[in-house]
């Protein structure tokens, strides 16, 4: 196969198939979507091709057939018919005020208006907007199709000005309220967006919209499949190793097949190197602040639970974290349990890029530097790399040392209970390893082990003033923690003691074990 052009940035079909760029065919998901009702909502995070999408919904309904040849579409959808199709996106700049919004309400009803001769005879958008559908339901004989893309994010833009948020809401509200209402003038409505808001507030008047986000047939509605990157993409992949590929950008699940990020691999695609795409286009500071702000204990982010039906609904005025985090992103399904009467999901990382630069970004909060903790984590690569326990001590004490007196005496997040676990695990599931936290053994679970390069570290971490000291190291002897790993290659038993009061390490205790021989078996070599 020959290679194409990437269609970064490009959110239409007519330019992808002009330009002849790669395509992955979501028309069955779109017509099986067609098929199953008339009006739906998806929620999926940001950059993620909900434009794409609703764009290929768009030429599909006004039955532009040149743009499916040799696609899905062509041979079972019915062209005969044409349909009119209204389409409105929030996602271009940042809304400022309610009266901001109108401007934007207003310049869209105006383009339709001009373009189908409809009478301006209402004042109000949400009027203008009922006759638009109903002129063009007369006008061309075929009821209105309506997509709507980012219906959220006005109110995303202002998210941390409560008051300008609320009022957004409300013009948001009475706009689409619409849709229900004008129901004999519509075959098809999706709204897509990233957060999903309660149906007490901006869903109030729009009740029959089914929310398809957590349903397992369109898990892969947008996104890359594991399929669409061997096969598409086949042409790319040469150089690049494909389970890191894997391993850094795929995992993201909503019930059913998993996917990647369209954005993070048409750019290491480009690139040709592995790097946090995604999270540096635009990770919300607001995100950050409010898990520092609710002095979340970040070892916890690893394996959350929740039921779907609180991950499915934002409030601005009641933000849950769980639900913030998994609508945008930065948290994914890893499997679901179906309970009486409600669905419980178990929620994780969707994958290392998320991991890394999420903690990267709290660990520079929960430190009060922005640059420190990077320099510091780039240091700890190459101690690992040489197996240099001493080196990795003298570090971790060092970077613990640099955080401010100020820092601890200032700041709110230094004083909580679980703030040094949480500057600990952040530390290094910021570098980006194989780390897995409570590692279980048939004798218990080790607090964090850590696998690079054919070696692994298990660390044991205690608090003096809580235990006695010498127990940190003592626990992975006593319980023989290393023999999991002992056959894959070395073993670093790592204590470390911490001392509230003096506020650093105060015991770093290490014991090495090498790879047993053949005739030793699995005993110590």
């Amino acid at each position: 196969m020959a290679r194409k052009q990437l269609p970064i940035g490009i959110q239409t079909l007519a330019k992808i198939r002009a330009k002849d760029c790669y395509y992955v065919d979501k028309t069955p998901i779109a017509l099986r979507l067609i098929a199953q009702g008339s009006y739906f909502f998806l929620s999926r995070p940001r950059r993620f091709g909900k434009s794409l999408f609703l764009d290929t919904l768009k030429e599909l309904f006004e039955g532009n057939r040149a743009l499916f040849e040799g696609l899905h579409a062509e041979q079972h959808w019915d062209w005969s018919v044409k349909y009119p199709v209204l389409r409105f996106s929030f996602g271009g700049g940042m809304v400022q005020d309610a009266a901001d919004l109108q401007s934007r309400l207003d310049s869209h009803l105006k383009r339709y208006e001009d373009e189908t001769g409809c009478p301006r005879t209402d004042s109000s958008h949400a009027e203008r907007f009922r006759s638009l559908i109903h002129h063009l339901a007369e006008q061309t004989g075929q009821r209105v199709v309506v997509l709507i893309d980012e219906y959220d994010k006005p109110i995303l833009d202002r998210i941390e000005d409560q008051d300008v948020a609320l009022q957004l809401r409300e013009v948001l509200k009475d706009f689409y309220s619409v849709i229900k209402d004008s129901d004999a003038h519509i075959r098809f409505a999706l709204l897509t967006g990233v957060s999903k808001f309660s149906k007490v507030s901006i869903f109030s008047g729009l009740n029959n919209l089914q929310d398809i986000t957590l349903d397992p047939r369109y898990s892969a509605i947008c996104g890359y499949t594991d399929h669409d990157v061997d096969t598409v993409f086949a042409p790319e992949l040469p150089g690049l190793d494909r389970g890191e590929i894997r391993r850094w950008y795929n995992g993201y699940n909503w019930r059913g097949e998993s996917v990647y990020n369209p954005f993070d691999v048409l750019l290491l695609f480009s690139h040709r190197e592995f790097r946090p795409y995604w999270f540096e286009s635009g990770t919300p500071t607001f995100l950050v602040k409010l898990l520092t702000r609710r002095r979340q204990f970040t070892p916890a982010l690893e394996s959350v639970f929740e039921f779907s039906s609180l991950l499915s609904s934002f409030e601005v005025d009641n933000i849950s974290t769980e639900a913030l985090l998994f609508q945008s992103g930065y948290l994914t399904v890893d499997r679901a349990e179906q309970l009486p009467g409600r669905i419980g999901l178990h929620l994780r990382y969707p994958n290392l890029e998320v991991k890394t630069s999420l903690n990267t970004s709290l660990l520079a909060v929960l430190c009060g530097d922005q640059d420190g903790p990077a320099r510091s984590v780039l240091q700890m690569y190459r101690l690992l790399q040489a197996g240099d326990l001493a080196g990795i001590h003298q570090l971790l004490h060092s970077f613990l040392a640099s955080i401010p007196h100020d820092w601890h005496r200032n700041s709110p997040i230094a004083q909580y209970e679980g703030y040094w676990a949480s500057v600990f695990y952040s530390y290094f599931a910021a570098l980006g390893l194989d780390m897995v936290l409570e590692d279980a053994t048939n004798q218990g679970r080790i607090d964090m082990a850590l696998r690079w390069l054919g070696q692994t570290w298990l660390f044991e971490f205690k608090v003096v003033e809580l235990v006695p000291e010498g127990r940190a190291i003592e626990q992975l002897q006593q319980k023989n923690y290393a023999d999991k790993y002992r056959a894959s290659g070395p073993v670093h038993l790592v204590g470390v003691e911490f001392s509230r009061e003096s506020r650093n390490i105060v015991a770093f205790d290490t014991l090495t074990f090498p790879t047993p021989s053949p005739a030793c078996g699995r005993g110590w070599g």
